[in-house]
């Protein structure tokens, strides 16, 4: 069977397409910070029938990185890698001149060093499967919003990584997607105070990912709406 590894996974987008993923017949190997939800995911996709590995933890640690990576292995050959886990910042959302310096190198840690971190001790196993990445973009990344300059330009820094990495590992496929606004912890924490009942539920956005992996699309940056007419 498949083997992929979810970040984030116990939660929003990340928990949606494990659940997917596993009523596809894949194994999985799962995080969260969020030891207690996590393991109620973890249980509903063992009553799927999905072969589950979930690692409570912070992807920002080396050790729960080397845990994921190695859990993996055990279950196979890795085929599939979904940077999935990161970090809106402060909240509410702090002005250029106003944003905390080591607020903001966490958001790099989480959101740029640690997938890569994670990238590179998986090469080894994708190389092998000839498997895909996918890290979840935003289109903070490409355009102006005032407030969002620490995750805007992290996932910025993300998309340029993968770009490099499609360049240089050109037997792997590699994906950044922008998903759009989903109704998630983490946006809510961008708005706070606000309703973001109107934002779509993250399941909406999952139908169009599986539709960009199994279309063996060349690699690059995709956004939701390009998907959609095709799931």
């Amino acid at each position: 069977m498949p083997v992929a590894l979810v970040t984030g996974g116990s939660r929003g987008f990340g928990r949606a397409l494990s659940i997917d993923l596993a009523m596809d017949g894949w194994a999985l190997v799962i995080d969260g910070r969020d030891r207690s939800a996590l393991q109620q995911t973890a249980d509903h996709l063992i009553g799927l029938g999905a072969h589950t590995v979930a690692i409570a933890g912070d992807v920002a640690d080396p050790a729960h990185r080397s845990a994921l990576i190695e859990s993996a292995g055990d279950l196979g050959s890795l085929d599939l890698l979904v940077n999935n886990a990161s970090t809106i910042g402060p909240s509410p959302l702090p002005r250029i001149e106003d944003y905390p310096l080591d607020a903001l190198r966490q958001v790099y840690e989480v959101n740029v060093l640690a997938p890569l971190a994670l990238l590179q001790a998986a090469l080894p196993q994708l190389r092998r499967s000839q498997g895909t990445v996918v890290s979840l973009s935003s289109d903070a990344a490409t355009e102006a919003y005032e407030g969002w300059s620490g995750y805007g330009s992290s996932k910025a820094a993300l998309d340029q990584l993968h770009r490099v990495l499609a360049g240089e590992e050109p037997l792997l496929r590699v994906y950044q997607f922008d998903p759009g606004d989903m109704r998630t912890e983490m946006h809510q924490a961008a708005f706070p105070g606000e309703d973001i009942s109107d934002r779509p539920e993250p399941e909406t956005a999952v139908v169009p990912l599986r539709a960009l992996l199994d279309s063996g699309a060349a690699s690059g940056r995709y956004r939701v709406d390009e998907w959609v007419l095709q799931s």
